[in-house]
C-alpha cells in the first residue's frame, strides 16, 4: 500500500497496560495468565508480549499520521454482567488515551447495559468514535434494539466500528483458525446485510466502517439482487475496511462498491497491510482521503 502525509490506519490492536493489569486480575475468561489469553469459547492463544509494547508498536507507525486502536471484542467484554464489564472498560479507556502518537483510539460499551449518556464524557476525552461487536448489529432486530445507542453516535456525528465478537463455543477438533476465518466472517456478513436491510432507514445520517471488508459481504450483491427482487445501492457512508484481505479480496470489493468507502485497517499485529495494486490515486483515496470521510464526514 502506498505510503504519504496524512496516511490513516483506522483498525489496529494494541492492549494498554491498565488493560493487561484488569485481565490477569480476573479469574474467569476473559483472563491472561501471564502472557495466555482465555476466553470464552476459543483457544487459549499466546500472545507475543512485544505486540503490545506501545514504544516498539510506535516505532513501527513511521510511515502513519495516525493509527486508531479498537477493544479486541472477540474477549467478549461487552458482553459480560455490567458489573464485570465495567473495570474493564474502565481499564481500557484509560489506557487508550495514554498511548504515544500516532495512535488514537475507538470507544467501547456495555452491549448489555450501554452507558448512552457516557458517550458524551468518551467523546469529548478524544476518542475517534465507537467499536461495537458486529453481534449488536447482527439482525434486523438487533439493530433496532440498538438505536438508542446507535442514534447518539448519530447526533454526535460520531463514526461506528464494526467488528466481528465473542464466538459460541467451538466443539473439539476445530482448528485455532477456525473463528476468525468462519465466524467472524459470518458475524460481520450477518451485520452487513442487517445494516442495510433496516439500519439506514433508522439511522440516515450515521457513518460507520465494517472492517475486513464486512466479511465479503458486498460481492453478494448480485445474489441480493436476485434474491430481494431490487437493485443493490451503494451506501456512501457504510465504509469498509482492508484488514486481513489480500489483493484478491481487495479487488472484489472495490468492483462491488467502488473505490470511495473502502479504508485503510490493518489489524496489526494480526495480519499487514496489503498492496493491492490499484494505483496511486485509489492508494490516496483509501489511506487518506475516505478515512477523512469517515471519521470527520464530508461529501464524496
Amino acid at each position: 500500500m502506498v505510503v504519504g502525509p496524512g496516511r490513516v490506519d483506522i483498525h489496529q490492536h494494541l492492549w494498554p497496560p491498565e488493560l493487561v493489569d484488569a485481565l490477569r486480575a480476573r479469574r474467569t475468561p476473559p483472563m491472561l495468565r501471564d502472557w495466555t489469553l482465555y476466553t470464552a469459547a476459543e483457544p487459549p492463544y499466546d500472545v507475543v508480549a512485544t505486540d503490545h509494547d506501545r514504544a516498539a508498536r510506535a516505532a513501527r507507525e513511521r510511515d502513519t499520521s495516525r493509527a486508531l486502536i479498537s477493544l479486541s471484542a472477540p474477549l467478549g467484554i461487552e458482553f459480560l454482567p455490567p458489573d464485570e464489564a465495567r473495570p474493564l472498560l474502565d481499564a481500557w479507556h484509560r489506557g487508550a488515551l495514554e498511548l504515544p502518537e500516532p495512535f488514537g483510539a475507538w470507544a467501547a460499551a456495555s452491549a448489555v447495559d450501554p452507558d448512552v449518556n457516557g458517550l458524551d464524557d468518551l467523546l469529548a476525552a478524544g476518542f475517534a468514535g465507537l467499536q461495537l461487536p458486529a453481534a449488536v448489529l447482527g439482525s434486523p432486530a438487533a439493530i433496532q434494539a440498538a438505536a438508542p445507542l446507535l442514534r447518539r453516535c448519530e447526533q454526535r456525528q460520531w463514526p461506528v466500528l464494526v467488528h466481528p465478537g465473542p464466538v459460541a463455543g467451538q466443539p473439539f477438533g476445530f482448528p485455532p483458525w477456525w473463528a476468525p476465518v468462519v465466524d467472524y466472517v459470518a458475524q460481520l456478513q450477518a451485520a452487513w446485510w442487517a445494516w442495510h436491510a433496516v439500519g439506514r432507514c433508522l439511522l440516515p445520517e450515521l457513518r460507520l466502517c465494517f472492517v475486513a471488508g464486512a466479511g465479503l459481504a458486498p460481492a453478494q450483491h448480485e445474489r441480493f439482487a436476485v434474491r430481494s427482487k431490487s437493485r443493490f445501492v451503494v451506501d456512501p457512508n457504510a465504509f469498509v475496511d482492508t484488514s486481513s484481505l489480500g489483493r484478491q479480496a481487495i479487488d472484489v470489493v472495490a468492483r462491488a462498491l467502488g473505490i470511495d468507502v473502502i479504508v485503510l485497517g490493518s489489524d496489526r499485529p494480526y495480519a499487514e497491510p496489503a498492496d493491492p495494486h490499484l494505483g496511486d490515486a485509489a492508494a490516496h483515496a483509501v489511506t487518506v482521503v475516505n478515512p477523512s470521510r469517515l471519521l470527520e464526514g464530508a461529501a464524496p
